[in-house]
């Protein structure tokens, strides 16, 4: 194939393939946690990290890590120990973040609005060799820690004082995943932009969901759905010559539109065959929950 042959396009497929594995890992704890948000306003305050990078003339990409990473212990922070004016401090936070990225992009001696737009949306062409360095050991850390810690997460995120109890440092779990939503946005940016990042933490976990019964497997099924899209939109963008970051995210969508679509039926299945049935005169009645190692767990009420 002749897009194979381009090294720009073996760069930036590779950033898609890390992106597409890395976001819905974190994401899909995000999302327990209802904090689906979080990577929007992680990818405001990572504009600063993207103009610190252009005005000190270094790498963007390791300098938004740096200010991604010291914002999500800030939004952590507000958000464990903030009260009423917790919302304010995070606005306040989240558009400083990203006015501030356009300023000093402005300032920078080789700074302009192209460079701009194409952290905001992804560009296929831009993605160089240092950044895919950068990608690969920002990934690296992020799948290390989403799969080495994922049953000490997943408590976490299901159940803060349950966690707790059972002696987990949650203040420090906590933190360890703003910080490593942070360095997926990092990763992310090149390929899909920095105001589109938070839609591919979110819709593979959400259309994972439609058909999954176990966080294993929505796991799994989230990283196959985001590593598919991503890789699918990248290709699209070349041959049609479309925005990458748009194109992903709407292929995205179509994803969880038709996995809905689907689990329909199946739902109607499950919730038929989980209506209470006669046993020796008591009624019976089986769900299924999800286990903290992830397995399907049966639950039977008499």
């Amino acid at each position: 194939m002749e897009m194979l042959q381009l090294a720009f396009m073996q760069r930036a497929l590779l950033a898609a393939v890390l992106v597409g594995i890395t976001a819905p890992a974190v994401g899909i704890y995000l999302v327990q946690r209802r904090q689906a948000l979080m990577g929007d306003g992680i990818g405001h305050v990572a504009m600063t990290g993207v103009g610190l990078g252009f005005l000190l003339s270094t790498n963007p990409v390791w300098m938004a890590a740096a200010v991604s990473i010291l914002g999500a212990i800030t939004m952590e922070l507000i958000r464990a120990y903030g009260r009423t004016r917790g919302d304010i401090a995070l606005a306040l936070l989240f558009y400083g973040g990203m006015a501030g990225g356009v300023m000093l992009i402005n300032l920078s001696p080789t700074g302009s609005n192209a460079n701009l737009n194409s952290y905001l949306f992804g560009s296929l062409s831009t993605v160089s060799e240092e950044d895919v360095t950068a990608i690969c050991v920002l990934a690296t850390f992020v799948i290390l820690v989403t799969l080495g810690l994922r049953r000490q997460l997943f408590a976490v995120s299901q159940d803060e004082e349950f966690a707790r109890v059972t002696g987990l440092p949650v203040r420090a779990l906590n933190l360890l995943i703003a910080v490593t939503a942070a360095v997926t946005v990092t990763v992310a940016m090149r390929v899909v932009g920095l105001l589109l990042v938070s839609a591919l933490m979110v819709v593979p976990v959400a259309a994972a969901q439609q058909l999954a019964r176990s966080f294993r497997m929505t796991f799994t099924l989230a990283v196959l759905i985001g590593t598919g899209v991503t890789l699918a939109g990248t290709a699209t963008s070349y041959y049609q010559d479309v925005p990458p970051g748009a194109t992903i995210v709407l292929l995205a969508i179509a994803v969880f539109v038709v996995l809905t679509a689907l689990a329909t039926p199946l739902a109607r299945r499950r919730a038929k065959a989980a209506e209470p049935v006669a046993v020796d005169g008591c009624d019976v009645a089986v769900t299924g929950t999800h286990g903290p190692a992830g397995d399907d767990v049966r639950v039977g009420k008499v």
